[in-house]
């Protein structure tokens, strides 16, 4: 049965696509391409999932902010 993932995607200052997988501790990959990095996430996440008898990710995705931080005036 397929799992569902959220992934978030940045760039960086060279285009580099850079990915992660927030519900997956320390799960992050990049690609030159975004495709590149999805492919490369979707390999990493399933080498960070757990084996059957492990217990399962207890987190749950909730989302994403832009949090804006001002220059003390």
């Amino acid at each position: 049965m397929p799992r569902h993932f959220p992934i978030i995607i940045e760039q960086d200052q060279d285009g580099v696509f850079i990915v992660s997988c927030p519900v997956i501790q320390s799960c992050r990959s990049y690609g030159d391409t975004l495709e590149e990095a999805m492919a490369n996430i979707a390999e990493a996440i399933e080498a960070c999932l757990p084996d059957e008898t492990a217990p399962g990710i207890e987190t749950t995705f909730v989302g994403v902010r832009d949090l804006e931080i001002g220059s003390a005036s």
